[in-house]
């Protein structure tokens, strides 16, 4: 294994990898950085933003929940960009990057499934292979995002070693990166692993926050004084974090995944139980035992049950930024039927997470306080687990 100090987020991140992955890491984080400074690249990537994802997505007061609760509370409406979620909004740069990099397949990971849709309907677009590999266990919780994956042209790859479920997705698509480095980019979903994928995915996802910020301002003439998102992996989280950072009367609080108790694989809250250790190539808040081993975990929410953090959540959470706390799953589940019947709106089940935490917040602020959830996903791909009530 080698360390180089890169990608740093206080003592968290960098890029912790077998020495076959060293030069192709070192590849994508020259192509991003030209990519950055690129007037081309990024008129393309707004351009790909605009008239495929549709942004920008809206901001929206849900009036009869705010009257319900006694605050305010705006929804930024990832549901609504194309595929469902805020997931598309990465995939789009990073295979633009992959075509500019004159990659002609792609590889990447998915739990609930989001990620993977988005990434088979932007490989889809651009005419590249596609691979996707996904828990076993999500394949059977997330069935119409599998089939979305098939119709898309994308092969589905079933994991069935370990838990079955995320982290192991990631185990199987790095595998499948270093076999084939040549002619492969590994899309990654979220703000984890090596450096530069933290960063990169993060500056992908910034479009949320930049968008939410100018629209918070023209609404209510004034920032919100709480954001609210889910955290899995944190890529929605930091994304809309991200352009508040330097507002200090703004606070955040990312919302981990409490699942059925606070025993060690109950739930996949690394800020509950987590110590700092190295996974999947970064240094973060793991889930592990006294001897490193990983810990399974659980959540209700395929795209929350994973055993790490991303690396700028963890330095966020040190440095006293951001506070963290847990929703259940039964929280998750009401606050799926309170949004879906007060608003008309299906959530995520991981966005249902952050909506959990927000109606709890809610009773214990000022009347006149706003508040700003990420909605981060559509609950469609959630219809079965929610109707049969499962744990």
């Amino acid at each position: 294994m080698r360390n180089v100090s890169a990608g740093r987020f206080g003592n968290f991140g960098g890029r912790f990898v077998p020495e076959t992955l060293m030069q192709p890491l070192l590849d994508l984080e020259e192509a991003y950085q030209e990519a950055q400074g690129d007037k081309i690249f990024q008129d393309d990537l707004k351009r790909h933003l605009r008239d495929f994802v549709g942004r920008e997505t809206p901001l929206y007061l849900a009036e009869r929940l705010s009257h319900d609760l006694g605050v305010k509370i705006y929804l930024k409406r990832e549901d609504l960009a194309h595929t469902g979620a805020h997931k598309i909004n990465n995939a789009l740069g990073q295979i633009l990057l992959a075509v500019r990099m004159g990659k002609k397949r792609i590889v990447a990971e998915t739990g609930a499934g989001q990620h993977g849709v988005a990434t088979a309907a932007v490989a889809a677009k651009f005419g590249l292979e596609c691979v996707v590999y996904m828990g076993q266990e999500d394949m059977q919780r997330q069935q119409a995002n599998v089939k979305r994956m098939h119709l898309l042209g994308a092969k589905v790859v079933a994991v069935e070693t370990g838990s079955a479920t995320l982290k192991d997705a990631v185990s199987e698509a790095m595998r499948d990166w270093v076999t084939h480095v040549g002619h492969t980019h590994y899309l990654l979903g979220s703000a984890l692993g090596p450096h530069p994928y933290p960063t990169m995915v993060r500056d992908f996802q910034t479009v949320i926050g930049n968008e939410a910020r100018e629209q918070i301002l023209a609404h209510e003439g004034r920032l919100p004084d709480e954001l609210i998102a889910c955290v899995g992996g944190g890529s929605n989280a930091i994304g809309l974090f991200s352009a508040f950072l330097k507002d200090q009367s703004v606070q955040m609080t990312g919302v981990e995944a409490g699942g059925r108790g606070s025993a060690i694989g109950d739930h996949a809250a690394r800020f509950l139980s987590g110590s700092i250790g190295v996974f999947q190539g970064t240094q973060t808040y793991v889930l592990q035992n006294s001897d490193g081993q990983i810990c399974t975990t659980h959540s209700i929410s395929a795209g929350l049950d994973y055993a790490a953090v991303g690396p700028e959540h963890a330095f966020l959470k040190e440095c006293g930024r951001v506070r963290f706390a847990t929703a259940s799953d039964h929280e998750a589940l009401a606050a799926f039927e309170k949004l879906s019947r007060t608003e008309g709106i299906l959530p995520a089940l991981e966005s249902s997470h952050a909506l959990a935490y927000a109606f709890r917040r809610a009773k214990n602020i000022q009347p006149a306080s706003l508040l700003l959830v990420n909605l981060s996903g559509r609950g469609d791909k959630d219809l079965d687990i929610v109707e049969s009530g499962r744990i």
